[in-house]
């Protein structure tokens, strides 16, 4: 019983650490100067709103494959992810969740995907889901929807609702 105690306490002690650096990192990246065009401000001001409410929202970062689940200013739940690969982009920009489903078929020119597990679209066709297909994380390698590991997809699936806000940035 000791051990599964101490074994429980040190997960929930890795579970902070990473999601600090992850909040750490996320910070210091938008304090680095550069040019916006009016479409990143526009995405830059929809993230200050939503860390200075009480909502729960999710982050996707292009650039470093992140998303990040977030209540407010805090951080609950981090993972690496693969979006859309340069030739079939992850769209940039602010969305909430349309729509859930435990399974999907995902389908397209050059893929058909059975039991697509907790598939939440946002923006059309693009969804945030698990994939079972792949182990790429870190990776695009996606037709534009944001990969999931199952295991996180479920988590966010139970954690998300209809009408969470999506940010999609670089």
């Amino acid at each position: 019983m000791k051990n599964l105690v101490s074994s429980k306490k040190w997960y929930q002690v890795g579970k902070i650490c990473a999601a600090t650096a992850l909040t750490i990192t996320t910070f210091l990246s938008w304090s680095i100067p550069t040019k916006a065009s009016g479409w990143e401000n526009l995405i830059a001001t929809r993230m200050l709103e939503l860390q200075q409410s009480a909502e729960r929202w999710i982050s996707i970062d292009l650039s470093t494959q992140r998303l990040i689940a977030w209540e407010g200013n805090k951080v609950v739940y981090a993972v690496v992810v693969s979006t859309g690969k340069s030739s079939t982009p992850t769209r940039l920009g602010t969305f909430r969740v349309q729509t859930k489903y435990r399974t999907a078929r995902m389908t397209g020119a050059d893929y058909d995907v059975p039991d697509v597990p907790y598939t939440m679209y946002y923006d059309g066709g693009m969804a945030i889901h698990g994939a079972y297909w792949h182990n790429m994380f870190g990776t695009p390698v996606s037709h534009g929807c944001t990969n999931v590991a199952v295991n996180h997809a479920k988590w966010l699936f139970n954690w998300a609702s209809v009408g969470t806000p999506v940010v999609v940035h670089e």
